[in-house]
């Protein structure tokens, strides 16, 4: 038999002196395979092939764990990431057609681009200025945010159901078992919980500042990281429902899109007013580091792989490459227009962002980081959102998958 080595530490442990059954033993418990992931068994396949993504897992409706998808050794990081890297789709969404769709914020509708001819297919009136595209826990539904309420989208076959009223959203989001909608309501400092089908409003909990933009879970999906207008981050306890503190980043900050490490271990927050992404510690909630991206650091974006950051750069025309193993910034990307928000392709090859100022819809190569093709869209476009993509749920956002 070969030999196995462990995730950390550098020992190797040989099997050559093991019996039979003790190496089929091994085998079985597993140790990562040499062997690059190129397999080719199909998402139905009764087994995976050598080296192929695990076939897709039915949904469950309990709080999964730190997810580890990588490896099998007990060393090795976790990974939340793990389920979103390119393979097979859920069950879900497998059949439906690759689509990117775009709102008009200057508008009343949803442009639908087909990623394969780089098209706009049709536009789908959702009424006046559209915000962002996000799908439900269960993919199913693509709900649009804008300034009084939220739309459904049938993602399979376009249909558009009936608005709720809701107040200021400025953006929506799933609890990890899927069980609650959170509203953020960007006027009033507060989180709205609501029937994730029927968005039907159940409680609130009340944030101790006000101008909520983007938000984040924790590793375990029990706490939620948000970020304020006033240059703070709050911290709140999604099982005792109640916001347990505030993180105050630097005089005249203004965070963004937040984001959480491959590792679990840290918050990534972009600052759009001193053009950079801050690193907070998930379990102390305390400020680490500063890595600076560029002016108007706004969007953060995985790489299918999860080892890149993308950041999108609205005060110049960049994107810039942070990498998380290293936390430094190790690309950047220049673009025709400033970037505005984004979402990668089921494969990872290709980063669709909007560029709002142009009206236009870029897609760029994250081989090359030249832009592939530009497509004309609705003049204000926005949070665009990517759809399908591989993930066993969305947590919200235009495409936080796990």
């Amino acid at each position: 038999m070969g030999s196995c080595r462990r995730a950390r530490g550098g020992r190797v442990a040989t099997a050559a002196s093991l019996a039979l059954a003790g190496a089929l033993s091994g085998l079985v418990s597993g140790c990562r395979s040499p062997v690059p992931f190129r397999g080719g068994a199909g998402p139905d396949a009764p087994v995976a092939a050598l080296g192929a993504p695990v076939p897709y897992i039915p949904l469950s409706h309990a709080r999964p764990p730190v997810l580890d998808q990588r490896g099998d050794l007990p060393e090795a990081p976790p990974d939340i990431y793990a389920s979103t890297q390119a393979g097979p789709l859920s069950a879900a969404v497998r059949d439906l057609p690759r689509r990117v769709y775009v709102p008009d914020a200057g508008g009343a509708a949803v442009d639908v681009v087909d990623p394969a001819t780089y098209r706009v297919l049709r536009r789908i009136p959702v009424g006046r200025a559209p915000q962002q595209v996000v799908p439900s826990w269960d993919l199913r539904t693509l709900w649009v945010t804008k300034p009084a309420g939220l739309v459904p989208i049938n993602a399979r076959t376009g249909a558009v159901g009936r608005t709720v009223p809701v107040k200021a959203p400025s953006d929506l989001y799933f609890s990890v078992d899927g069980r609650t909608a959170l509203v953020l309501d960007s006027r009033h400092g507060r989180i709205d919980l609501r029937d994730p089908q029927t968005m039907r409003h159940r409680s609130t909990i009340r944030v101790p500042c006000t101008g909520l933009t983007r938000a984040d879970f924790s590793a375990t999906g029990d706490t939620l990281v948000v970020g304020c207008a006033s240059g703070r981050l709050a911290r709140v306890d999604l099982v005792r429902r109640k916001a347990t503190g505030t993180l105050r980043l630097r005089a005249g900050a203004d965070p963004q899109d937040v984001r959480l490490s491959p590792d679990g271990t840290t918050f990534y927050v972009a600052d759009r007013d001193h053009g950079g992404v801050w690193l907070v510690d998930a379990a102390r909630f305390r400020a680490t580091g500063f890595i600076r991206t560029g002016r108007g650091a706004h969007g953060l974006y995985p790489s299918r792989d999860a080892t890149v950051l993308y950041v999108t750069n609205g005060g110049e025309r960049t994107v810039s490459l942070v990498s998380f193993a290293g936390r430094r910034r190790i690309g950047r990307w220049r673009l025709p227009a400033a970037p505005d928000m984004g979402g990668v392709s089921p494969t990872g090859r290709v980063f669709w962002v909007s560029a709002r100022a142009a009206g236009m819809v870029y897609a760029v190569s994250t081989r090359t980081g030249r832009v592939v093709r530009k497509i004309r869209v609705g003049g204000g476009p926005h949070g665009l959102c990517v759809h399908p993509q591989p993930g066993r749920f969305s947590l919200g956002n235009t495409g936080n998958y796990r």
